[in-house]
């Protein structure tokens, strides 16, 4: 098992990608922990996978608020006696163009999916220290890495800033065995996705830009994820990796 005696948390882990994550992070032998707003589904999806025989805690966590990843790396550190992973994914998409946005919306997408790798970042870094080092692995995008028409502009402005917060990352604490990485994936196979497809052009748009002709799958990710989190990438620091099907190639 590439991840025994490893703990694990991982943000926005209730349901979607992170779910995938987590549940590919158990197999694998961590202790998990999912960090969630959704109290409801994270609690019913950590229930599922400790009957599965797996260790799995929910954390009720708010990635913008900064005393709620203070309280919840104390209780890591209490119940666990540190962490080996981080893997910022929790992340929203208001839907609206640069004309359309307001400045509210704006700030609320900022406070999510910027603010919240931030300061997940800050607090785990003094427990990564602690220990043996650590990984953070954070959930950009395809967006993080080239402009995109079907995408809205305050989407990859976020993703973008994630793309170089991590190789600033990468660059400053490596020194003390800190790895940090990006994955950046194209339009992944949820069931919003699925939703969104239906409309035979927004299908076509969307698959047409990928090369190998289909969506990412959730596996895909979280696979990428595993490895990155894994000794196995040992010496993997600072890279943003696309899970894209090709569509950065082109």
């Amino acid at each position: 098992m590439k991840l025994m005696n490893k703990t694990a948390l991982i943000t926005g882990g209730a349901q979607g990608i992170g779910l995938s994550i987590a549940e590919t992070f158990c197999r694998e032998g961590a202790v998990v922990y999912i960090g969630d707003m959704n109290e409801e589904q994270g609690m019913k999806t950590a229930g599922e996978l400790t009957a599965q025989g797996y260790k799995v805690h929910f954390l009720l966590l708010n990635v913008s608020d900064e005393a709620s990843w203070k309280n919840g790396i104390a209780r890591i550190q209490k119940e666990s006696g540190g962490l080996d992973i981080l893997v910022n994914n929790a992340g929203i998409n208001i839907r609206k163009n640069i004309e359309e946005m307001s400045a509210e919306e704006l700030d609320k997408m900022y406070s999510v999916n910027i603010k919240g790798p931030f300061l997940g970042t800050k607090y785990v870094i003094p427990l990564f220290k602690a220990g043996n080092g650590g990984s953070i692995i954070n959930m950009s995008s395809v967006c993080g890495l080239i402009g995109h028409k079907f995408t809205p502009e305050a989407y990859t402005t976020t993703k973008g800033a994630v793309t170089l917060l991590t190789k600033s990352v990468a660059s400053r604490y490596g020194q003390f065995n800190i790895r940090c990485n990006s994955i950046h994936p194209s339009t992944a196979d949820t069931p919003l996705v699925q939703e969104m497809l239906k409309d035979p052009e927004r299908k076509k748009e969307r698959l047409g830009e990928v090369p190998l002709g289909r969506m990412a799958g959730l596996n895909d990710i979280a696979e990428a994820a595993l490895y990155l989190a894994s000794d196995e990438a040992g010496f993997i620091n600072g890279i943003a990796l696309p899970v894209d099907g090709g569509v950065t190639a082109c």
